[in-house]
C-alpha cells in the first residue's frame, strides 16, 4: 500500500472514529428529556425533577474525561497517536453496548440508571482522549501549508456526528409513536452506533499497520511537569478558546432539542430539523475556515469570528423569545453556526501548534478536558436549573455569552503576547 493511500485511510479512520464517538455523545444529549422519563420514572422524579436528573447523568460522562485524556494522551505520546485512537474506540464500543442494553426504570428500577452512569464514565474516558489524539494526528500528518484545513476536519467530524444524530432523532420521532419510542425504539440510535463500530475499527487497524506517523522519542514522566510549567501561557490561552468552543457545542447545539421542546414548547420533530440545518451549515463553514486559516493569520480569524459571535447572541435570543417559532429558531441557529463555525475551523490547529510536540497530545488533552469537564459537563444542568429557578428563558444566552467573552479575551492575548504570537517552532 502506498504512503498516500495509507495516510488517506488514516485520515478517514481519524474522522470516522471521531464522528462516531461524538455521535454517541450527541444522541444522549438530544435524548435527555426521554432519558428522564425512562430511567427516573417514579413519582418523585417526574417533570422538571427527571429532567434535572437526566442532565446530571449527562454530566457524569465528563467526570472521567480528564482522566481518559491524560491516560490516552500519554499513551499516544509514547506509543503513537493511532494506537491511542484504537484503544479509545474499543472502550467506546463497550460503553455503547451497555447503553443499548440498559433496562428502564419500569424494567429493573435504578439498575438501568446505574448502567447508564457507568457507560457514561467509559464514554467520557474514551472521548477525553479522542480529541487530543485525533487532532494531533491530523495536524502532524498534514502536508506543508495545509495544517489549518486538515485540523478543521476534527471539528467537521464532530459536526457530522451532530447531523447524523439529528437525522436519527428526526426519523425516530417521525416514524415511531411515543409509546413505541418508550417501549424499545429509543435503543435504536445507540444500536446504530454499535453497528458502525466494527467498520471504523477495521479502518483504524488497517491504517495503523505500517502507519507513516510514528511517535517521537518517548518523553520521560518528569518532562510532562517541566512541559506544563514552561507552557502555562499557551495552556491558559488554549483553555480560554476551548471554553468558547464548549459552550457552543453543549448549549447552542447539544441543548437545542431540550430547549425547543421544554422551554419554547415547540415540536420535537421540528427541533431535530433545526439542529440538522444548523449542523449542515457548519459542514460548509468549518472546512472553509480551516482552508482560509492556511492563508490568513489564524488569530485574526478567531478574534473576528468570536467578536461577531458575541455580538449576535443577545439580539438573536431576544428576537426568538419575543415570538417563539421554528422559523426564528432556524435563523438563530444558522446565524450563530456561521459565526461559531469560522472560529471552530481555525482554533483547533492553532492550539495544537502552540504546544510542544513531545508532550503535545497530553497537554492538548489537559487543555481540552479540564475545561470541558467544568464548563461542558455542567452546562445543561446549570442552564436547566437557571431556567427552572428564575423563569428566564434567556439563561442559555447568558451562559454562552460568558463563555464566548472568555474566548475573546484569550484571542486578544494570543495576538498581543510575544510568547504566544507564533506557533511552536518545532511543531
Amino acid at each position: 500500500m502506498s504512503e498516500t493511500r495509507r495516510n488517506f485511510r488514516a485520515v478517514i479512520g481519524a474522522i470516522g472514529g471521531n464522528a462516531l464517538e461524538w455521535y454517541d455523545f450527541a444522541i444522549f444529549s438530544y435524548m435527555i428529556p426521554l432519558i428522564g422519563d425512562l430511567f427516573f420514572a417514579d413519582s418523585n422524579h417526574r417533570g422538571a425533577g427527571g429532567l434535572l436528573l437526566s442532565t446530571a447523568l449527562f454530566a457524569v460522562g465528563f467526570v472521567s474525561r480528564p482522566i481518559g485524556g491524560i491516560v490516552l494522551g500519554y499513551y499516544g505520546d509514547r506509543r503513537g497517536r493511532q494506537a491511542s485512537m484504537l484503544l479509545g474506540m474499543v472502550i467506546m464500543a463497550i460503553a455503547v453496548a451497555m447503553m443499548t442494553c440498559a433496562p428502564t426504570y419500569q424494567q429493573a428500577g435504578p439498575v438501568g440508571a446505574i448502567m447508564i452512569a457507568v457507560a457514561r464514565l467509559l464514554q467520557g474516558f474514551s472521548v477525553g482522549g479522542e480529541f487530543a489524539t485525533s487532532t494531533t494526528f491530523l495536524v502532524e500528518m498534514a502536508p506543508a501549508g495545509r495544517r489549518g484545513f486538515f485540523g478543521s476536519w476534527q471539528i467537521t467530524g464532530q459536526i457530522i456526528a451532530q447531523v447524523l444524530g439529528g437525522t436519527v432523532g428526526y426519523v425516530m420521532s417521525t416514524f415511531f409513536s411515543t409509546a413505541t419510542i418508550h417501549a424499545y425504539a429509543w435503543r435504536l440510535p445507540f444500536a446504530l452506533g454499535l453497528l458502525i463500530v466494527p467498520v471504523v475499527l477495521l479502518i483504524r487497524l488497517s491504517a495503523a499497520r505500517g502507519a507513516a506517523i510514528r511517535p517521537r522519542t518517548p518523553p520521560a514522566a518528569s518532562s510532562f511537569y517541566r512541559s506544563f510549567g514552561a507552557q502555562w501561557r499557551q495552556i491558559a490561552a488554549g483553555m480560554g478558546l476551548v471554553t468558547a468552543s464548549t459552550v457552543s457545542f453543549y448549549i447552542i447545539y447539544g441543548y437545542v432539542v431540550t430547549y425547543a421542546s421544554r422551554v419554547l414548547h415547540l415540536s420535537v420533530t421540528h427541533a431535530y430539523l433545526v439542529q440538522m440545518s444548523a449542523a449542515a451549515s457548519m459542514l460548509l463553514v468549518v472546512p472553509f475556515s480551516g482552508y482560509l486559516s492556511d492563508r490568513i493569520e489564524k488569530r485574526w480569524i478567531i478574534l473576528a469570528a468570536l467578536a461577531s459571535y458575541l455580538a449576535l447572541i443577545w439580539p438573536l435570543y431576544s428576537w426568538l423569545l419575543s415570538a417563539p417559532s421554528i422559523g426564528r429558531l432556524v435563523v438563530l441557529q444558522v446565524a450563530l453556526s456561521v459565526a461559531s463555525g469560522m472560529f471552530l475551523g481555525a482554533y483547533v490547529t492553532l492550539i495544537t501548534e502552540i504546544l510542544t510536540p513531545q508532550t503535545r497530545t497530553t497537554m492538548l488533552a489537559i487543555v481540552n478536558n479540564a475545561v470541558v469537564m467544568v464548563v461542558g459537563g455542567g452546562s445543561q444542568f446549570i442552564v436547566t436549573w437557571l431556567i427552572t429557578v428564575t423563569g428566564r428563558a434567556m439563561a442559555p444566552a447568558f451562559f454562552v455569552m460568558t463563555g464566548v467573552l472568555i474566548g475573546v479575551i484569550a484571542a486578544c492575548a494570543l495576538l498581543i503576547s510575544p510568547s504566544l504570537r507564533r506557533p511552536n517552532a518545532a511543531s
